[in-house]
């Protein structure tokens, strides 16, 4: 249950559309889209995404939530309502929506309500915000293939939303395994 009213947080700062330092601003505004994912700790799918060839910019915050604004220590309360997501610019001409949802599926466990391995809360629940009705009806599609063939041997819990603020966390935590190498945090449990 997503915190709404006083139970929120007061959050702190202003919303980014995409990353701040992005390899190539012209390359993104030309022909670019959004997915935006929820699968557990971030640093670890946020590195998983950035490899895919035709990913151009990824960048790690929060959406789903009540608190505008929010930092990582307010969202890591449980009160802000909102996961931590990967936010990603591809080019559709060279990764499909349908790829990286078959990224998403194997970045982590989708049967696991708000938690990721030793990680849990509602920050770290797997969610697919959707950012056009096209990319809706092939995340529900996906997974209603991936609860048929029975691979996670579980009924899987992903949420399906739509996308609405992305709050993008402090810089420390963007391309964090790049900048500071592995740590606790990785994908597929």
């Amino acid at each position: 249950m997503v915190p709404t009213g006083d139970k929120g947080m007061p959050g702190s700062r202003t919303p980014i559309r995409f990353s701040q330092n992005p390899p190539n601003r012209a390359l993104i505004a030309m022909s670019t889209e959004k997915a935006t994912f929820g699968a557990g700790c971030f640093w670890g799918v946020e590195e998983t995404f950035r490899h895919v060839p035709g990913v151009v910019d990824t960048a790690v915050g929060f959406m789903g939530g009540t608190t505008e604004d929010p930092t990582y220590s307010e969202v890591c309360t449980g009160r802000t309502g909102h996961a931590e997501v990967v936010q990603v610019t591809y080019d559709p001409e060279k990764v499909s929506y349908r790829d990286l949802l078959d990224v998403f599926w194997n970045a982590h466990d989708p049967t696991t309500p708000n938690r990721q391995g030793p990680d849990i809360g509602m920050q770290y629940r797997s969610v697919i915000f959707y950012h056009t009705p096209e990319q809706e009806k092939e995340a529900r599609t996906s997974k209603e293939e991936m609860d048929r063939s029975g691979r996670f041997g579980r009924p899987i819990v992903t949420a399906i939303e739509p996308a609405g603020t992305f709050w993008r966390a402090e810089e420390y935590h963007q391309q964090y395994f790049a900048k500071h190498g592995g740590g606790h945090c990785r994908t597929v449990w």
